[in-house]
């Protein structure tokens, strides 16, 4: 087990330094572009509630919500989540992430199949990943003792392949999201080049945090699935 335990930290502590210096740079380019003051004197709010009416969505609220980057669209309820900094602020950084999650909203109305699938897999996620690494190392410890312990190890693999997925699925959301902020305040003309620039390298970096969740996803899954596959 030792060594299935240095394993597993490795990868941890690998994509969680890489995680976090991503992040770090994020929120360097977020506080950069919050500088770069909108041209158009329009706050976050009020570029997500354009948005929602050029794509004649009605039935969608924009609210504002506590914290720093707690931005969200939320399909449940239909609302627009925008963090305090971005939603009254007028400025590219605040035009980019009201745009992103009005791109959501967007999505959710064209029925966007990835938005779909995502949203049907949130339940199943919410117990599997609660579960999945405690069943694989248990089934691990029971493979030393009795043959019961591999198909216990593989369920788990299989439950944590359910995260791993979501973490897919998620990357043409996200991505799709930007896109479709992007082409719009440029269709729309709602920002200058210079603001355009801003608000593109800030979702750049935003969909850089999903993609490294991806990739240390799978590694982990791919790491696990060897692991078991080995001892049986």
């Amino acid at each position: 087990m030792f060594g299935f335990d240095i394993g597993y930290i490795v990868i941890a502590g690998v994509f969680g330094l890489l995680s976090m210096l991503i992040s770090n740079r994020l929120k360097s380019k977020f506080k950069k572009y919050s500088k770069v003051q909108l041209r158009n004197g329009m706050s976050g709010a009020e570029i997500a509630e354009k948005m929602l009416a050029d794509h004649g969505i009605r039935d969608v609220k924009v609210i504002s919500t506590p914290g720093m980057l707690t931005d969200h669209y939320n399909p449940a309820n239909k609302t627009v989540n925008l963090s305090e900094s971005v939603f009254a602020q007028r400025n590219a950084s605040a035009a980019a992430v009201a745009a992103h999650e009005v791109g959501h909203a967007v999505q959710h109305a064209t029925a966007y199949q990835w938005l779909g699938m995502r949203s049907k897999l949130v339940p199943v996620l919410n117990v599997t990943s609660k579960f999945s690494m405690w069943i694989i190392f248990g089934g691990l410890m029971l493979m030393q003792t009795t043959a019961i312990g591999g198909p216990i190890a593989w369920v788990g693999v299989g439950l944590y392949g359910i995260g791993t997925l979501f973490s897919f699925v998620t990357l043409p959301v996200e991505y799709d999201a930007s896109n479709r902020a992007l082409a719009w305040l440029k269709n729309k003309n709602m920002v200058s080049q210079e603001e355009y620039a801003g608000a593109e390298d800030a979702l750049k970096w935003a969909a850089r945090t999903y993609l490294v969740a991806a990739i240390g996803a799978l590694a982990t899954l791919l790491y696990f699935a060897m692991k078991v596959a080995s001892r049986d």
